[in-house]
Order: C-alpha cells, then structure tokens, then sequence
C-alpha cells in the first residue's frame, strides 16, 4: 500500500506546499487508486508523481471548503482524455453533487466515463470489493468527514511446494486453490485449497481524518489503525487557535494517535505561516507525545 501526499498545506497554495490531496496506491489489488482531496494544483502534483490518472477509480472529498476541491472539475475532465472507459466514484458531503455538476455545465466538460456521485452521510459504509470505508462526522466550521478504511481479509499464502509434493501440476488450479475452493483433479482426487494455505492475513485500518477540533469521532475512527493521517494546522501551545478556526494542533494529533493505539502518525495540512525550518519543531513536539511521528511534504511516499 502506497500513500502519496500531493498537496500538504493548508488554506491556500505556498511555495513550499500546495493545498491537501493525497493518493493511495494499491499494488495488491492492481494498481487500484484513490485520492483523497483535490485541492486546486493537483494535477500538476499528480505529473511529478507515480500516480497514474487513469486508474483512479474513488475520489473522496472531506469537505467542500476550496482548498480540498477546486481542483476536482479539471481532474475530471483530464481523466476523459486519458480513461473513457472505467468508471469512477465520487464520494463527498452533501452540496458536491451540485458543485461538480454545475462546474462542469458550465466550463461545457463532458466526462466520457461512467461517472457516480455519492453523497455522504456520518455513520455510513462505503463497501468496495477489498475494504469497508467508514464515514464519521468531524468537528469542522462545515460539514466534513473522516474516512476508516477497513480492509477485507485476505487468504494466506498458498504452499506451491506442498502442492507439488502431493503431485498437483501447476496450471489455473493453482487459483482456484489460493482462493479457498474445493476442486477435482482430472485423477478424481477432491483437494480443498484450504489445506494448502497459510494463515488468513487479517485486513489492516488506515484512518485519513478532514480538517476537524479534536473531538471523540478522531479517536473512533482511528482506533487501533496501522496508519493515521491526521491535520495539523497550528503547533503545540496554539489550541486557542485551533479551537477557534476548527483546526488541531500537531500534539492534539499525536494524542488523538497514542490513545487510539495507532502504528504510525502523519501530519499534514500545515499552515502556511510555517516555513521549512518550522518543520522540525512541529515534528518534535508531536514525536513527545507519540514517537511514531511524520510529517508529510508534498510529493513524499509512504509505503506500508
């Protein structure tokens, strides 16, 4: 798995960061890729990148404040010229439908591809053939979501050498084994795949949290995750701020990680006001409070 930080900042493009958008790759399941956030500038983010624009297949949007979406309409209609045929999801708060449809009415951009809006509701699941997508209500000036992704598990490995110690020549068999059926060979024999695998690789939890005030809906959603994305708008000792605008602060963060029993932690959508050699400070009070600390940059990867 993948994880691509686009866009890391916060409210408007700077020369260090552009605004929030982020990709996940999924080498396991075919190059399968979501973004999360289109802020404006995302494309051009996305050349500069291993991201392949055709194999988006599920946008997510947190919220409808600009940085996160104004980049939404372009995307879209870049996809067009280089995918007409798969189609594509997207998922949002109520009023993105709206957004996208009149957006591209009247820019006159037709998509060519098949094309689905979902808008979201706190408490729903989004179900895609590997995960379980959990939406929770945030503490934002708007409505704006935090995204659990619960992934299915997975068979375990399937023991080739056994299965040649028992005389089973390789072939499309092999397949239907490591996805657990029973089969019959030419020979009669009746093999269960199950006794030629290893054990079930239990599915793991990312959590990738909007703009939101600390607030307990964080902690649900990032409960026992092997990665949490989190905001981080202001610094410690700024939550006066950060109370105020509906942001968190990079200790709230790590809080919000080392109560939640999180693996990993990375903050992202930094205020502009910070410069590059802000970024250790920020990292460093966060790492206090939950040593597993990063701090995305535009263009970083993360694989896990």
């Amino acid at each position: 798995m993948r994880f691509i930080f686009l866009g890391t900042g916060a409210g408007v493009p700077s020369r260090l960061r552009n605004v929030s958008s982020m990709a996940v790759v999924m080498s396991e399941y075919g190059g399968d890729t979501w973004l999360f956030d289109v802020g404006e500038g995302t494309q051009h983010r996305i050349l500069e990148s291993p991201v392949r624009l055709p194999k988006v297949s599920r946008i997510f949007i947190t919220h409808l404040h600009g940085d996160h979406l104004f980049g939404l309409p372009g995307l879209l209609g870049s996809r067009s010229f280089q995918n007409d045929k798969d189609p594509l999801t997207l998922y949002g708060p109520k009023g993105l439908r709206r957004f996208v449809e009149t957006a591209l009415e009247i820019s006159g951009t037709t998509v060519r591809f098949p094309f689905e809006i979902v808008e979201l509701e706190p408490g729903m699941t989004v179900e895609t053939p590997h995960f379980h997508v959990r939406v929770g209500l945030l503490d934002h000036r708007m409505p704006s979501f935090g995204f659990r992704l619960e992934e299915k598990d997975r068979p375990g490995e399937l023991n080739t050498a056994k299965l040649k110690e028992a005389g089973i020549p390789s072939g499309p068999v092999y397949g239907r084994l490591k996805a657990g059926e029973t089969v019959r060979l030419e020979d009669g024999r009746i093999i269960r795949g199950s006794d030629f695998l290893g054990p079930v690789k239990k599915g793991r939890v990312f959590t990738i949290l909007g703009d939101t005030r600390l607030t307990k809906s964080c902690f649900e959603l990032a409960k026992d995750a092997k990665l949490l994305v989190h905001e981080a708008t202001y610094r410690a000792g700024q939550e006066h701020l950060a109370k105020t605008w509906f942001h968190s602060t990079t200790t709230q963060a790590a809080q919000v990680a080392l109560e939640s029993h999180v693996h990993t932690l990375v903050l992202t959508h930094i205020s502009p006001r910070f410069s590059d050699e802000d970024g250790e400070q920020l990292l460093q009070e966060a790492r206090e409070v939950f040593p597993r600390t990063f701090l995305a940059h535009d263009g970083w990867i993360l694989d896990l």
